[in-house]
C-alpha cells in the first residue's frame, strides 16, 4: 500500500514536470498551466480513503488529483495536448480534466465554481438513497468566495456527505492568505456552519 502511494506521488511529479516542459515548448496550449507539484501527498492520501463509488471534484489544479483517482496518465496527457484520445476528447485541456468512469467530475477554471457542484452531487446521491461521499478539493483563495460559504452552509443544513478539503499553499491567486482572509486559519470557518 505504501509503495503504491509512493508510486502515485512520483507519477504525479513526473507528469507535472513533463507538462511544464511541454508547456514551455508550446505543445500544451492554453493560457495557464496550474501544476500540482508539492501537493502530491494530499491528493494521494485523501483519495486513498475513498471507495470507487465516491465522487471527486476539484478546481483547476487537477492533473495530480485525476492521476491519483486512477485516470489513465496517457489519456490525461492526450487531453493536455488537445487530442481526441484525451479524457474529454481533447476539448477540456489542462483545467477541465474529467472522467465519468472514475466519478472524477473535473477541474474548473472559475475559482470556487466547483464547490456548489460538490454540494449538488451529494444532495443528488442523498436524495436517491446512495451511500456515497463527495471529496471536494478547495484552494485557500476560494474560501473567500461566496460560492464556498453558500455551498458549505447548504451541506451543513442538509447534513450532506461532503468533505471540503482546503489545500492551503499560503496564497490565493498570488495574494498571501493573511492579507486576504480575516480568519487565516481557514478550517475554523467551518465552525460557523456547525461542521466539525
Amino acid at each position: 500500500m505504501l509503495l503504491d502511494w509512493y508510486y502515485q506521488m512520483v507519477l504525479i511529479r513526473q507528469f507535472e514536470e513533463t507538462c511544464y516542459q511541454l508547456y514551455q515548448e508550446k505543445r500544451i496550449t492554453g493560457v495557464y498551466l496550474h501544476l500540482y507539484s508539492g501537493q502530491e501527498a494530499v491528493g494521494v492520501g485523501s483519495l486513498a480513503a475513498l471507495e470507487p463509488r465516491d465522487h471527486v471534484i476539484t478546481a483547476y489544479r487537477d492533473h495530480g488529483i485525476a492521476l491519483a483517482r486512477g485516470v489513465d496518465a496517457n489519456a490525461c496527457m492526450a487531453e493536455m495536448m488537445g487530442r481526441k484520445t484525451g479524457t474529454s476528447g481533447g476539448k477540456g485541456g489542462s483545467m477541465h480534466l474529467a472522467s465519468r468512469q472514475h466519478n472524477f467530475w473535473g477541474g474548473y477554471a472559475i475559482v470556487g465554481g466547483h464547490i456548489p457542484l460538490a454540494t449538488g452531487i451529494a444532495l443528488s446521491d442523498n436524495y436517491r438513497g446512495e451511500d456515497n461521499v463527495v471529496l471536494c478539493f478547495v484552494g485557500d483563495g476560494a474560501t473567500n468566495n461566496g460560492y464556498f460559504h453558500e455551498a458549505v452552509n447548504m451541506a451543513a443544513i442538509w447534513d450532506l456527505p461532503v468533505v471540503f478539503l482546503i489545500e492551503s499553499n499560503g496564497y490565493g491567486m498570488g495574494t498571501e492568505t493573511h492579507r486576504a482572509s480575516g480568519q487565516p486559519e481557514l478550517h475554523k470557518r467551518a465552525i460557523a456552519y456547525g461542521i466539525k
